[in-house]
Formats: C-alpha cells, structure tokens, sequence
C-alpha cells in the first residue's frame, strides 16, 4: 500500500483526469515502469509517463483528452495499438494490456491483448514492471508482482523471467540493463550478467539507431566507464566499437610496456563527464586514442611509439559514425577536429613560441576551450606530482592563449587582404597567384612574421607580388 502522501500527489496531477477517465470507460488502469521506478527513487520530475490499461490504450487517450484543459492533440499509433499526448510538459503514452511472443530473427513481438499480470511479465526489469493503480477501489495501491521494490533498494538489475528468453525475445533489452546500471549505478544480477554475454550476437538484428541510442544515454549517464566496462565484459562492445577493444591490454617487449589505452580512456570519459554534459565532448574523449592500436609500433631504443595516431584517430571517427548510421554532419567533424588536434596543446606548455599558440587557435576557432577541456581529462596519471604539474602545463597554456588572443585576435581571423583586394590592386582575374599570396599573408600573420592588421598585409602582399613577377 502507497503512504497518504503518494495518493494524494496522484490525485492532485494529471493521474486524477486518468482516474476519472478511467472510471468513466470502466477499465482497469495503472501508472507502470519508468515513472514508478523514479519516483520512488526520487529521481527528479518525470518527462514521461507510461499508462497501462486492461482494454483499449487509444480509447482512454481519447476520454483523457477529452477532461484534460485545452484537449489536447492524441497522437494514435495503429500499428502499435497506442496513443500519446502531452499534457503540460509530459508527454503521456497509453496502451491495453498485452502479451507477446517473439521469433528469433526479430525484436517486433507478435501482440496479443492480455491481462496487467502478462504486461509485467513483458517487462524488461523487475524495476519497471512495477505499477500503480489508477483504479477507484485501490487508487494508489503498488502492484510489485517480482520484487522490483526490493531490487530498487538494493540497487540490482534483474529480469522478471528466464534472462535468457528475455533478452534473446529483445537483445536491446541488453543495452538496457547496461544503461540502466550506468545511470542508476546499479549492479546487474549474475544471471543476467551471464545471460548478457550468452546472448551478445543477437545484438546483431537491433538497428544501429537503437543502439547508438542507448550507448549516447551510457555516454551521459554520472560516470560511464560503469556501462562502457560492462559492454566491454559482455562482450557487446566489441561489435558496436572494435576500434575501441582493440585499445585493450598491454604489450612487452624487451621489458618495455605501454598503458592500457582502453582503460586510460574510460577514465578520460569519466573525468570529461564530471566536466561537462556535451555529448560530442565526450564522444571525443571516447575515441580520442582510437588511432593508437593501428599506428603502435616499437623502435629499438626508444620504446612504443604511435605517431601519427591523433591524424589516424580523426580519419577513423567518419568511418565509426557512417557504420553507426550517426549524423555525418557538425558534431561528426567537431569530434574530427578535436581528435586530431587532441595533442597539441599540451606541447604549447613547455618552450614552444607565440606561432604555435597562434596556429592552434586558429585550427580550433570556437572549439578551443572545449579541446583544452578535453586535454584537462585526459590527464589519468597516478603520480601526484606529474599530475600537479600537468595540471598546472594547462594553466600555462591557458594564460598564452588568452594573452596571444588580446594582441592578435587570430579565433577564425580572416586575413585583411581578401582575395578581391588582390585582384584590384593588380588588375588581375581569378587565378592560382591570388591564392599564393593569400596563403602567404594567413602564414606570415599566424607565424608572427607581420602584425594581423590592413597596412603590414598589403605591405606584405606588395612584396610577395613582387616576387610573383606581378
């Protein structure tokens, strides 16, 4: 039984319209999973609740429009048997009770109408097959027919049946259980766990959208290497980012070794995500050290190297997002950029001069900060005082970025000598020499050669013309 406090937090929100609703069509009705699961853990207000009713979801939608200020618009989904509203800032979803049944080469269950007791048993986790009744006569009673409520409190993840046919009838239900550990902290139960990894090829026949959905809500969850560790131990990860696996393990060679690159990077995006909720922020920390496992190689007398890997890292990233069907647009190329410029700043910190500074502000306009960001978290050493002084390199090359900035203001500068400018003064048409000479002037600017102003570029530019044969 839900305390007086609970009930009378139903009946005073949208539950009571549902209530009425309810009674008025003479049908069962619950509050089930999602909502549930985080009021009881105090989660915060909830962005979504899920209605479970004991006949038609769509008809009950339609009677809560109906009581609802403003009625609002019901969106009906045919196919599925369900219908969605949104009702202030919630955003409302009603369906009938069902039982399903799966073949083996889909997630798409064959649905029947069924009972409250076949709809949990559907459910994923214990802790989201929990429900709520809506109903007159138990108004506020919790349902908990698998101990969800004593999985809550001990923080496990477990399935209502046999994991097994749970996650072979749904594999994303395996990303699930891994999300839903990283966000909540949670541990998964054994049988699960080991269900998980028993069951890890079937992941196959989820869509890449599907999964690169869940992996993004791991990315954002408190402290993520919690969901990357489990994928990586269940053996999903490796069909989602081998490039990643490949980063694991440490190899020897005339008793010279490297770090572990896949562990030094889930500590990457744990440090990055207690900076900062950008998700292509962390999505550069996950792939920032990708290009290590193909350029690694050992020279004699100097130890492991991996040259070149942040230019080998950069090209990888479009290959990874193409295969994952993400968005080959900005965000792809922001974490292209910041890959490949991930070493930079940290080398500005010892003698280098004013150009370098100048270069890589200009290489990284907007995104400077965030890659300064990016190379704070990057710091994993143990050592406390290598990692006082790394921190303190940054504070170094902060200072000389700022100060270079105020002087010569070179973030996405354009040259003051523009290439209609060139064209004028010589009485030229579009030709190979007008691009020379804007190059020259962008390298003499960024090289410190001449001041980023009109008078010293067109001086400049008069001097390369010359040279030019112009």
């Amino acid at each position: 039984m839900m305390d007086i406090a609970y009930k009378d937090a139903l009946k005073n929100s949208l539950f009571g319209y549902i209530a009425q609703a309810a009674e008025e069509l003479q049908v069962d009705t619950y509050v089930i999973g999602g909502f549930v699961r985080d009021f009881i853990l105090q989660r915060g207000k909830a962005k979504d609740v899920d209605i479970v009713c004991v006949g038609s979801g769509i008809a009950l939608a339609k009677k809560v429009a109906s009581l609802l200020p403003n009625n609002p618009k019901v969106q009906i989904f045919k196919t599925y048997g369900t219908a969605m509203l949104r009702f202030e800032d919630i955003e409302v979803e009603f369906v009938g009770a069902r039982r399903e049944s799966y073949t083996e080469d889909s997630r798409n269950p064959t649905v029947e109408e069924g009972t409250l007791e076949d709809d949990q048993n559907r459910r994923d986790f214990t802790i989201n097959a929990l429900a709520i009744s809506l109903n007159k006569e138990n108004y506020g009673n919790l349902l908990d027919p698998f101990n969800g409520l004593e999985d809550l409190e001990n923080k496990i993840i477990r399935t209502p049946l046999n994991p097994n046919i749970t996650y072979s009838d749904d594999p994303l239900r395996m990303m699930r259980a891994i999300r839903f550990a990283s966000q909540l902290g949670f541990t998964i139960e054994k049988k699960s766990l080991n269900a998980i990894k028993k069951n890890a090829k079937r992941l196959e026949i989820i869509t890449k959208e599907r999964i690169v959905t869940e992996l993004n809500k791991i990315l954002l969850s408190p402290k993520p290497s919690i969901g990357l560790n489990l994928l990586f131990k269940t053996d999903l990860l490796q069909q989602i980012l081998p490039e990643l696996t490949n980063l694991q393990g440490v190899e020897y060679r005339n008793g010279q070794g490297h770090k572990d690159n896949f562990y030094h990077t889930l500590e990457v995006v744990d440090n990055i995500a207690k900076m900062t909720d950008n998700l292509w922020l962390r999505w550069t920390a996950l792939l920032h050290d990708i290009g290590k496992a193909p350029t690694k190689r050992f020279e004699q007398g100097i130890g492991w190297t991996f040259h070149g890997h942040e230019f080998k890292g950069s090209k990888m990233v479009y290959k990874i997002f193409k295969r994952l069907k993400m968005p080959l647009n900005d965000k792809m190329k922001y974490v292209q950029k910041l890959v490949l410029l991930s070493s930079r700043p940290i080398v500005i910190a010892t003698e280098v001069g004013d150009s370098a500074v100048r270069r890589l502000v200009f290489d990284a306009g907007d995104d400077i900060d965030d890659l300064l960001t990016h190379c704070e978290a990057d710091i994993t050493t143990k050592n406390p005082e290598k990692f006082k002084k790394y921190h303190n390199n940054f504070k170094i090359v902060r200072q000389k970025i700022k100060e270079v900035e105020e002087r010569d203001h070179i973030r996405n500068f354009q040259p003051p000598i523009t290439g209609e400018i060139i064209m004028k003064t010589y009485n030229l048409k579009p030709c190979r020499e007008i691009g020379i000479i804007k190059d020259a002037i962008k390298e003499a600017i960024l090289d410190g050669e001449i001041a980023n102003n009109y008078e010293e570029a067109f001086k400049f530019m008069q001097n390369k013309a010359t040279a030019l044969g112009l």
